[in-house]
């Protein structure tokens, strides 16, 4: 029975990795899928946005709806239509086609990541929950890591090798889905604790911190090819240690958030974040790029596990659900960075750098509103 439940936490943290990856895959690739799709690389930069705006929007709901439906067969079924999915971005002759596998492959990951969390508080003692839940991040730290280079090093043979390895994956992943059954009727778990103040404060900072910092890869790797003169193997390389760094850590800071709070730990992780994501636009050369963004993915990792952490206790009665719509607002910063910082870019790398970074400070000032009863939480 141990073994069958380290099989399961191992196929947690594995799928932990999918949506980053699918989600990351197309970073680096911007100029490939432009001639291979007959389109401008602004056009198919709008995949970004179409993988997340779904992803987001339905981690509104997708949380509770997979709490009342069952954990195991929610998850089991997101996975499926993550392979049916990738399959029709890999085979689709035209951009609109495209984007439809992308906002599919975007719709799916909603019913994955966030009740896959979520269902580590059945899986772990409760003592191990802040590490646990470090290791999640560091697992979707590695997803989004691997996801540039996996892209890059695709693009070198054919750009649609990226997305075989999403269905592959994927296909693995649902012979082991989590633990949790149905919740019907009087077990069904509740709405209204998730319009709470702790709720819009956490929900904020996830916002920011990925508008801000981990929605940058595609920022990143234009400017490695706009000034560095880079190729997409290269901004693979150089984007990876990003995730690497979060890959790393997420351990260290989830046993850093027990120790300190999760409060004070996201409060440093974003004001660090700030400075690092400014500094990007400042870079002349490969090595302090690659340097500066991997710093900047330790940061990050910081303020995500921290963010995780106080999510996980913050609806006792619902955690998926709760997790779910922080977690959409965290994405939701994704799908709006290449609208927000694109324009900016264009006119000015180091202004869009500059502004990307400062908006981070907007969740520092948001888990200070959270008080200490929220630091307290966090660390028991």
């Amino acid at each position: 029975m141990a073994d069958v439940s380290r099989i399961r936490l191992v196929a947690v943290y594995a799928g932990a990795t999918i949506g980053p990856l699918a989600g990351g895959l197309v970073a680096p690739i911007l100029p490939e899928l432009s001639e291979s799709l007959h389109t401008s690389v602004t056009e198919v930069a709008s995949s970004v946005t179409v993988y997340f705006i779904p992803f987001a929007l339905l981690q509104l709901v997708s949380g509770t709806l997979g709490e009342r439906w069952g954990l195991r067969r929610t998850v089991r079924t997101a996975y499926l239509v993550f392979v049916v999915a990738s399959l029709g971005c890999m085979l689709a002759p035209n951009l609109g086609l495209f984007l439809a596998g992308r906002a599919v492959l975007g719709a799916a990951n909603a019913f994955t990541s966030p009740l896959l969390l979520a269902s580590l508080g059945d899986l772990v003692p409760k003592e191990r929950l802040g590490r646990a839940v470090g290791m999640y991040a560091s697992c979707m730290s590695g997803g989004q890591s691997f996801s540039p280079l996996i892209g890059g090093l695709a693009a070198g043979v054919d750009w649609r090798l990226g997305f075989a390895v999403v269905a592959a994956v994927s296909t693995a992943l649902a012979f082991v889905p989590p633990l949790g059954e149905p919740r019907p009727g009087a077990q069904a778990p509740p709405w209204r604790p998730l319009l709470s103040v702790k709720m819009g404060l956490l929900s904020i900072s996830a916002l920011v911190s990925f508008l801000g910092g981990a929605g940058l890869p595609f920022l990143v790797a234009l400017y490695t090819h706009d000034f560095l003169g880079a190729s997409p193997e290269m901004a693979g390389v150089a984007l990876v240690g990003f995730g690497l760094a979060g890959l790393a850590l997420g351990p260290i800071w989830g046993t850093v958030c027990d120790r300190i709070g999760g409060r004070r730990a996201g409060v440093i992780g974003a004001v660090a974040g700030t400075g690092l994501v400014a500094a990007i636009g400042l870079t002349g050369a490969m090595w302090s790029l690659a340097a500066c963004w991997t710093v900047a993915g330790a940061a990050s990792s910081l303020l995500t596990v921290s963010l995780q952490n106080l999510t996980m206790t913050a609806v006792p009665g619902n955690r998926a659900g709760a997790v779910s719509v922080v977690s959409g607002f965290r994405f939701a910063g994704s799908a709006l960075a290449p609208a927000a910082w694109l324009p900016l870019y264009h006119n000015s790398s180091i202004t869009a750098f500059v502004i990307a970074g400062s908006s981070q400070l907007i969740a520092a000032a948001a888990l200070l509103g959270l008080g200490g009863r929220a630091t307290a939480e966090s660390a028991g």
